[in-house]
């Protein structure tokens, strides 16, 4: 399939009701309502192709966008190329559809930490929301998490709207994934409390992080049956017409 020939498959999916949930989640410009369940089958359809990603982000449709992020290539995805869709990204669920990209190159965590500098609230969310992908991977040292985890403690209520939901999905990653530094976390998350956000006319909400944390470490040891959650992302939400930290990190949804 070409990128045309992707786009009116997407369409013939569109629904008017799912768009508008995406839209009350951020999603801006041409919105077709494609269910995350239909764009995985596609995805799944099409595997890993490149060019075929360039060419449907050129698009500019949302869920050309969120496909094209998904078949991309990590080992042909350069930092240039990344660069501009960050700078393109126009909604939060682009932006955490951007870091599962990004994690999958070898400039993932210099991205991340560039991104996490930025001026907008935006790009900075989506750098947070990349490491923390990379602390749950075990990416990331236990010298520089402990660093993140002092940082989010002292900065998480000055920060912007999104990056402080997405500051506390990086404390939520590595107080789940990291064994080590679970103990400072959780003191981090006790100091941190509540974390307000705004995330607009949808029932998301940011997860409380000691609780989150301790359930993650239950499961880990085997405590309770289920599996271990993923930190929920914007993505998550927008799949379920609901919200939800990344492992994706991070709002947990009650209903939209």
């Amino acid at each position: 399939m070409d990128a045309k020939q992707v786009i009116e498959s997407l369409r013939a999916k569109g629904k008017a009701t799912t768009a508008a949930i995406y839209r009350r989640h951020g999603a801006t410009g041409e919105v077709l309502g494609v269910s995350y369940a239909d764009m995985g089958a596609l995805v799944k359809k099409l595997g890993t192709n490149h060019e075929l990603a360039l060419e449907l982000w050129k698009s500019g449709v949302h869920e050309a966008r969120i496909v094209a992020l998904k078949i991309a290539d990590g080992a042909a995805l350069t930092r240039t190329q990344v660069e501009a869709w960050i700078k393109d990204s126009t909604n939060h669920v682009l932006g955490d559809a951007i870091s599962e990209a990004a994690a999958k190159t070898k400039d993932a965590a210099t991205l991340a930490r560039s991104w996490m500098e930025a001026k907008s609230d935006a790009v900075s969310s989506t750098g947070w929301t990349l490491m923390a992908r990379l602390a749950t991977a075990g990416q990331i040292s236990v010298t520089d998490a402990a660093k993140f985890l002092d940082r989010v403690r002292a900065t998480i209520h000055s920060a912007q709207n999104r990056t402080r939901h997405a500051m506390n999905s990086v404390m939520i990653a590595i107080g789940g994934s990291m064994a080590q530094l679970r103990a400072q976390a959780l003191v981090a998350a006790k100091a941190v409390g509540r974390v307000d956000v705004d995330h607009g006319d949808t029932a998301c909400e940011t997860p409380d992080a000691h609780a989150y944390i301790q359930k993650m470490a239950a499961r880990a040891v085997g405590k309770l049956a289920k599996p271990a959650p993923k930190v929920a992302t914007p993505a998550a939400a927008a799949k379920r017409g609901k919200a939800k930290p990344v492992t994706k990190p991070v709002a947990t949804r009650k209903r939209t």
